[in-house]
């Protein structure tokens, strides 16, 4: 490797650490003093380093305390790539939700110290949620595209990987918002399988209410149009 090669991978491991620095150090003190008491200035001294510094990594203090959130969304959708290409997509997806929360490698929410704190007080504040809510966009449009790969189809004329996507991802909120909610740190994974339990169970119920509807409509037409 050459020494000009050797500068910029120098760089980008420095710029890494800072980041990490500075969301770990958001992340202790919003936990420890509450968010409305924590100052991206204390953050920015807690990490050794200047607000300037801070602004050119977060653009606030909620997004660095949730930074560690967002590798999440991308061991979900590497999980969902590495699915069998015969299973259907919300299939996969849900597979992809449990291969996650089952590796110990990826620490998952309910194995990682202090993320149970954070996404309660993510849900008592305002800010921190609005933050966390476009960290899961994000991740969501990677899902929709590795959907619509999986289907062969083009994602902006076919809407089946964005509903499949919607649906997977309003079932994992569902068990998140559940799991903060019922207060026992190590229940997420059994909340997520009633989620997709109940995901597809109401799925099939609509499913039969539809078709009982649209053969009931069918049999009316069918008397009208009977001389």
């Amino acid at each position: 490797m050459t020494p000009e090669r050797k500068i910029p991978e120098r760089r980008s491991r420095k710029a890494r650490r800072t980041r990490d620095t500075l969301a770990q150090a958001a992340f202790e003190l919003v936990l420890d003093r509450g968010l409305r008491n924590v100052t991206v200035e204390e953050i920015a001294e807690a990490a050794d380093v200047d607000r300037r510094t801070f602004s050119r990594y977060f653009p606030s203090k909620e997004a660095a305390a949730l930074d560690s959130l967002r590798g999440d969304g991308d061991r979900i959708n590497a999980a969902l790539r590495a699915r069998p290409a015969p299973e259907p997509p919300l299939l996969a997806y849900r597979r992809a939700v449990l291969d996650w929360l089952a590796d110990p490698e990826a620490e998952a929410w309910h194995r990682r110290p202090r993320i149970f704190e954070l996404l309660v007080v993510a849900e008592e504040e305002p800010t921190l949620y609005a933050v966390f809510h476009h960290i899961r966009v994000d991740a969501q449009e990677d899902s929709i595209t590795i959907v619509a790969d999986r289907l062969g189809v083009d994602p902006r004329q076919d809407i089946r990987p964005a509903v499949t996507v919607a649906a997977g991802a309003g079932a994992l909120l569902a068990a998140q918002a559940a799991w903060v909610r019922g207060g026992r740190p190590d229940a997420l994974p059994e909340r997520v399988v009633e989620a997709f339990d109940a995901l597809a169970e109401t799925a099939k119920e609509a499913w039969a209410t539809g078709a009982a509807g649209a053969e009931a409509t069918e049999e009316a037409a069918e008397t009208e149009a009977t001389p």
